[in-house]
């Protein structure tokens, strides 16, 4: 019994976003639920929001989310999921959270391929005029939210001396 409660516990945050449920979303962050916790089929809460709800993307990456983690299965990132369905708004908030833009799923493809592949001009549009290498903005604010921006910061700070 306990093991499944555990189990049923993880997977709240990631049926709140896999619905779009902002305010659900909301209450379980704030009641303190890890962002980057794996729901029972091993994806995090980012990985299997409801792509076309922006907020819910944003309310993760505020959290503390990881958006470079890939899917256990395909390898593919948040990123890639937008891209392939067309999603700008939310592409573009993944971005600005610290998504990379250069980093291939397991067959090698990046997010531009898989828009173009799917005919998404305005996705395609804008991640051409990303720059080249990692693509994501620096947004410290973004970045540094949470536990695992500290860490971050941490490890990029005792690397300098």
């Amino acid at each position: 019994r306990g093991w499944e409660e555990r189990r049923a516990g993880r997977d709240l945050l990631a049926n709140a976003a896999a619905r779009g449920d902002v305010q659900r979303l909301r209450l379980l962050l704030e009641a303190g639920m890890n962002p980057n916790t794996v729901n029972s089929f091993g994806r995090t809460p980012i990985q299997v929001m409801m792509m076309g709800n922006t907020q819910v993307a944003e309310l993760l990456l505020q959290r503390g989310a990881d958006p470079n983690r890939p899917d256990p299965r395909t390898g593919s990132l948040p990123v890639h999921d937008a891209a392939r369905e067309g999603f700008l708004d939310t592409l573009v908030a993944l971005h600005r959270g610290g998504a990379r833009l250069d980093l291939g799923d397991k067959s090698g493809r990046l997010p531009i391929d898989l828009a173009i592949e799917s005919g998404h001009q305005q996705v395609v549009s804008y991640l051409r005029a990303q720059p080249a290498g990692n693509a994501a903005p620096c947004n410290l604010v973004g970045l540094l939210r949470g536990e695992q921006g500290l860490r971050w910061l941490g490890g990029k700070v005792q690397g300098l001396w």
